[in-house]
């Protein structure tokens, strides 16, 4: 009898070892050692990155004061505010920076400039172009039939969505509308506030400048909304970009997972952003992307997100094609192929 119980007694302590080991440590992510869980080491590979001072590095601003403070999770991310694209695209081109934020065709002209050396990690800017104007004369696309359109951006994505929007409800761009290139934002805006009769079309933040600085000025045409009008016939419908997040095709083959966790904390700083909307103001103000009052006003309408997979792609890749149809050269002379997206 007292064979038996000790028998019984080894089966129950054999029994309790074997679900002991299959129920595993208390947290599946973590090593367990004498003392307690082994945290897992992570990839904290310096990573470099360069954004256009606006509604991009508005979405990063978290990122950037956690990096300045306490930290974000061991890494080291070095941020670069720049106030045009052509001091960004040099930098990738060169390897200065690893990562960059850029206009979303840029982003394409890159891809087939480095002949693969790109690759888009998630859309960070839907559409931020408005059609401003003081008074209430402008109240759809047809509106603008014969009249004189200050706008900056010739040869860049805001030319190609204005033709694209004017043509596809009826108008001729070179004959039916007036449109005067300026060099800068800064211009047309000047122009707005010179004229009351004029029109321009201004991007977001320039947008809730204007109107705090003007009576009467009013954002008569969110461009985005007219591009979701225009494309929502279509079997595939794409959506209308303004920025997206680009790395170097050699980093993210190195370092996948240094790129998976930073895509996590951007994600989380754009949801900052959106969400805390006075915290994330003063954020912006204190590194000197817009005045505090400015993005305070502005977040709402900048349409700052995160996209990313094949959601990003199919929404690229969709917007990319609408541009290639007006003018090849605005993506580099070719649609990128599938390597252009960055989707596990």
């Amino acid at each position: 009898m007292k064979k038996r119980t000790i028998v019984l007694a080894l089966v129950l302590v054999l029994i309790m070892g074997a679900l002991s080991a299959c129920a595993g440590p208390k947290n599946s992510g973590d090593d367990y050692g004498k003392d307690g869980p082994i945290a897992q080491e992570h990839d904290s590979t310096p990573i470099n990155i360069m954004a256009l001072k606006g509604p991009t590095a508005m979405g990063m601003v978290q990122m950037m004061d956690a990096m300045d403070n306490e930290g974000l999770d061991g890494h080291e991310y070095t941020f670069t505010l720049a106030g045009a694209p052509d001091e960004v695209a040099p930098a990738i081109v060169q390897g200065t920076v690893d990562f960059a934020a850029v206009p979303a065709n840029l982003a394409s002209v890159l891809y087939n400039k480095t002949e693969g050396g790109v690759q888009v990690l998630a859309v960070n800017t839907l559409g931020v172009l408005y059609i401003v104007e003081r008074g209430e004369n402008i109240n759809s696309v047809a509106d603008l039939a014969g009249k004189t359109i200050y706008a900056s951006g010739k040869g860049a994505t805001p030319e190609y969505a204005l033709n694209y929007l004017l043509t596809e409800n009826g108008l001729d761009p070179g004959k039916d509308v007036t449109i005067e290139w300026k060099s800068e934002h800064a211009e047309c805006l000047s122009a707005l506030l010179a004229d009351e009769n004029a029109i321009a079309m201004l991007p977001q933040p320039f947008v809730t400048t204007a109107v705090t600085k003007a009576e009467g000025l009013r954002a008569a045409l969110d461009l985005t909304e007219e591009w979701e009008a225009v494309q929502s016939g279509e079997a595939s419908p794409s959506r209308m970009i303004t920025g997206v997040l680009i790395a170097r095709k050699a980093f993210v083959d190195e370092h996948p997972e240094a790129v998976d966790d930073f895509l996590r904390h951007y994600k989380e700083s754009v949801e900052f952003t959106n969400g805390e909307v006075d915290a994330a103001a003063a954020l912006i103000g204190a590194y000197d992307i817009v005045p505090e009052a400015v993005a305070k006003l502005a977040i709402p309408e900048c349409n700052i997100v995160y996209i990313d997979g094949s959601e990003m792609k199919d929404a690229l890749s969709g917007y990319l094609s609408v541009l290639y149809a007006q003018d090849p050269a605005s993506v580099g002379g070719a649609l990128p192929e599938d390597g252009f997206y960055y989707v596990k």
